[in-house]
Formats: C-alpha cells, structure tokens, sequence
C-alpha cells in the first residue's frame, strides 16, 4: 500500500504462501466485482489504479496503469497479468502530468495513509475534467478492531467524513453502494484472533516439516471455500442497512 511507514504488505508479497491465497479471498473477489461494475459503461481512456499490490481490482481494460510503493508486488502482478503499464509511485506524490486520466481508482488505499486528504487532492490533479474516481473504503469508526490494526489501518470513516473528503478534493460522489456488510467485519476480526492464535502455537515448535504438497491441498480447499463464503457475504451485504456496511464504495466525478 502506498504509505511511507513500515510496509507490512511488503513482508506478504515476499510470502509465497500468501501470495498464492491472497486472490483467492472472498472479500477481494467481492471488491473487484463491485468496482469493476461501477465502471462497465464509462467511456474509459485511461485508467490508474492506485495501491494496486498483487490484487488490482481492475483487470478488465487494457487502459490501466497499475501503481503501488512496492516493487516487489508490481513485478509479481506483471507477471501474473502482463496488460497496463507498471508504475512504482506513492499515490500522495503521483508522477503523472495534470489531466492524465479519465478514471482512476483506490480500493482499501486512503485508511493506510496519515494524510488522506493529499492523496485525493493528487487523484483529482492527475484526472480529465469531468473524470470519474472509483473509491472503496472500510466503514464506521465503531467497526475498528484487531483486524484494522493488523494490516496498519489508520482510521475507519463514516460515510458523512468521506463524503466530506471527497467534496474538498474537487469531487462530486454520485453513486453510493455497500460492497461488503458486518458478516465481513465478523469473519476478518475471527481471522486476525485465529492467525495470531496459530503464530503462538508455532513458535513454541522446533522442527521443520516439508508443508509444500499440504500446502497445495490446502490452497484448492481455501479457493472453493472462499467462493461458497463470498455468496453468503454477498447475501449479507444487501440485506443489511447502508449505515451498518462494512465496507463502502463511491463513484464520483471531478467537478
């Protein structure tokens, strides 16, 4: 993610096991399903995604430039998609010339870093007028737990702050949707507790087993699981109030 601080995504892109499960996550595949039908029927030139990583949440246009702090994942999501251009850059000090996009993207970028407001402040510098920006963000302050501190969250908003945000920036939000409800929150926090649970438990351990050929059964195990997760997610997001979603997501137009 794009943020000057120590990079613990760093540490997972350099983790073969991570990598191979990471796209495979419910909430991931419900992300990308979200932003990329936020985008089906905009007349798109191009496209930068923001805080990309090894899960870009774009991958149907080959008008997309794909810009993330860590070399490491940008080399990795060339070699698994090879479309785009490739650009290593902090989202807060973009190295593109004004007006350069009519889209662009941050999907779980702007919680990472300390001054949110720059970002989308060099968002809107770097797009077309009348360009349109895809945001997702994780919702209600309330929601804040283990899991937001394990991957370096710096806030939570609600839906009044971002809107306020992007307002500032230049932008105007004209669609809203929820992307994902609290049976998200619930599962990830249960996760985090259960990682943190199993890391005790292995450091208390001494030997070293071979865990590769495990390792592959577990993967096509975690990848059919995920899928069955990812419709009662789904389900869960739209019955549930907007105001209790855990994630949202924000289409809007430069003004």
């Amino acid at each position: 993610m794009n943020h000057s601080e120590a990079n613990r995504f760093q540490d997972f892109f350099e983790e073969s096991k991570y990598t191979l499960l990471k796209n495979y996550l419910y909430n991931y595949l419900l992300r990308k399903k979200a932003v990329e039908k936020s985008l089906r029927h905009e007349n798109i030139k191009l496209i930068l995604e923001v805080g990309s990583g090894i899960s870009p949440v774009m991958t149907r246009s080959n008008l997309i430039i794909y810009s993330d702090l860590s070399f490491t994942a940008l080399q990795m999501l060339k070699h698994a998609y090879g479309n785009g251009l490739y650009v290593v850059a902090d989202c807060m000090n973009l190295p593109f010339k004004s007006g350069a996009f009519s889209h662009t993207i941050s999907s779980e970028v702007l919680e990472h870093l300390k001054d949110d407001r720059k970002a989308l402040n060099e968002l809107a510098r770097v797009m077309s007028p009348t360009g349109r920006l895809v945001v997702t963000f994780p919702h209600k302050k309330s929601y804040f737990a283990n899991d937001d501190r394990f991957v370096n969250h710096f806030r939570r908003y609600e839906l009044s702050e971002m809107r306020d945000r992007l307002t500032d920036a230049g932008f105007r939000p004209i669609n809203i949707h929820k992307a994902l409800g609290p049976l998200e929150k619930i599962t990830m926090s249960f996760v985090v507790y259960c990682f943190f649970l199993i890391q005790k438990i292995r450091s208390k351990k001494t030997t070293q087993t071979n865990t590769s050929g495990l390792m592959n059964v577990f993967g096509q195990f975690f990848k059919w699981t995920n899928r069955f997760y990812m419709l009662l997610v789904w389900l869960d997001a739209r019955i549930t109030p907007r105001s209790l979603a855990a994630v949202l997501l924000i289409k809007a137009e430069k003004k």
